[in-house]
């Protein structure tokens, strides 16, 4: 199959019509009316953790990734020796591409997309970017193919128009994986004033354009799968969409540029706190998948799967070899998808840090600081999904299982690379090591 992974940015578990939002997406309600609604699905607490789980199939406590995100004065990358998801569909026959954010290392270019296994790039590489003018701290981080662009436009907008393009131009013989990464709904919240007057009755101006902004992207969405339509790929294609964490539900989280007077408009459902915690609210994600004829339309996946299972998931079905690198955390859940079968999934690992850790196992979930004053909490997330009470003490031989469990995992992780980083005190240089070819000057294009 063609398959389009469509990945949302800082989305509030709820902020879809489907979940019961007041945000209008009728476009992703769409694909999820003729698909299967993932309601287990689980992605890592932060952005850069997530997308590099998407890409390798593997936790990324086993690449140093586990903490934080990549920051614009960062220098270090997602590992060169993991074999990418592009690289094993390419091997395979596919055209690959990634339109939107990347944000798996930017400061050298052998982290680079173009570099991973993508034929195409369009976008950021990182994310974090004003949309309007394309910039963070008075750099400009706006790329086709690793050489600058400059260009007006919104940023929703012109990867929508990217991707249209892409399928547009493609030959439907031949299986396309395109990467659509939007950095919608990430701060700051900002949204054209057409988008922003669909929600004039909201008074929270930070919630107004937050919504505004997850209406762009599903108006966006809707308009690749129309072209998918035009190109007779569309019944042929896997589209599957997720957030890459939870909303954020504190301004300290919502990135770098400063919120911390203003409200934090995400909204997590029935799940605790938010983006950068262990709790359910940081790791449980929308998500959907939808294959027309494939994935039955209207059918629920209520066992739990992690973003580490798409990679195996896709392999499979593209025919690659999802065995060739190293070993993969991900588990194949074309069953569940497809034939309602259960999740192969029984533990789910949320994180495994220095001073922290999440472990799911059946329906038990610890979470543990491990830092002073530690505290460890115990749920059963089957009587308990909003994490309301903590049965720690009331299960000590549970508490003890999991946190064996974890030691062991730990024992195996490799140190976060942005500590190691602040340790060694790198001088900060946004794309500062970074050589460009020669020809490679800012490219000046109009849409």
């Amino acid at each position: 199959p063609h398959v389009v992974n469509s990945v949302s940015d800082d989305q509030g578990w709820k902020d879809v019509g489907f979940h019961g939002s007041d945000i209008r997406t009728p476009s992703i309600d769409r694909l999820a009316q003729g698909g299967a609604r993932l309601e287990q699905f689980y992605a890592q607490p932060m952005c850069t953790p997530s997308r590099a789980a998407l890409m390798t199939g593997r936790y990324p406590h086993r690449y140093g990734l586990q903490t934080l995100v990549i920051p614009s004065a960062g220098t270090y990358g997602l590992a060169t020796d993991e074999r990418l998801l592009p690289q094993a569909l390419k091997e395979a026959g596919y055209r690959t591409a990634i339109v939107g954010k990347w944000h798996l290392g930017h400061a050298d270019r052998k982290y680079w997309p173009r570099e991973r296994g993508f034929d195409y790039q369009y976008g950021p590489l990182l994310g974090e970017i004003d949309y309007f003018d394309h910039s963070a701290h008075g750099t400009r981080d706006w790329f086709r193919d690793g050489r600058p662009v400059v260009e007006q436009g919104y940023v929703t907008e012109l990867l929508g128009d990217d991707a249209v393009r892409l399928i547009e131009a493609h030959d439907p013989k031949v299986p396309l994986f395109l990467y659509l990464a939007f950095t919608a709904p990430h701060a700051p919240y900002q949204a054209p004033r057409a988008a922003l007057d669909r929600y004039a009755s909201v008074g929270d101006p930070s919630r107004r354009a937050y919504a505004a902004m997850i209406s762009s992207m599903d108006d966006q969405i809707g308009r690749v799968v129309d072209a998918l339509e035009r190109r007779g790929m569309r019944e042929n294609t896997l589209i599957v969409f997720q957030s890459d964490n939870g909303g954020p539900r504190s301004a300290k989280f919502t990135g770098e540029v400063d919120m911390s007077k203003s409200t934090i408009p995400a909204d997590n459902g029935p799940f605790r706190d938010g983006k950068g915690t262990l709790y359910e609210g940081g790791t449980r994600v929308v998500a959907l998948a939808n294959w027309p004829g494939r994935i039955a339309a209207g059918s629920v996946v209520d066992g739990p799967l992690h973003v580490v299972d798409m990679y195996p998931t896709i392999a499979s079905l593209a025919g690659a070899d999802a065995l060739k690198g190293k070993p993969l955390d991900g588990m194949n859940a074309w069953g569940a998808l497809s034939e309602g079968k259960p999740s192969p999934r029984d533990e789910v690992v949320y994180d495994v840090e220095p001073f922290r850790a999440a472990l799911r196992k059946g329906n038990w979930k610890l979470v543990w600081q491990a830092t002073l004053p530690s505290r460890v909490e115990l749920f059963d997330l089957a009587q308990d999904p909003a994490e309301a009470t903590n049965l720690a003490d009331a299960n000590p031989a549970k508490v003890a299982e999991l946190k064996q469990r974890i030691e062991a995992l730990a024992r195996e992780a490799v140190p976060p690379l942005i500590v190691n980083e602040a340790l060694g005190a790198v001088k900060p240089a946004l794309f500062g090591s970074v050589t460009l070819p020669a020809d490679a000057k800012a490219i000046e294009t109009q849409p």
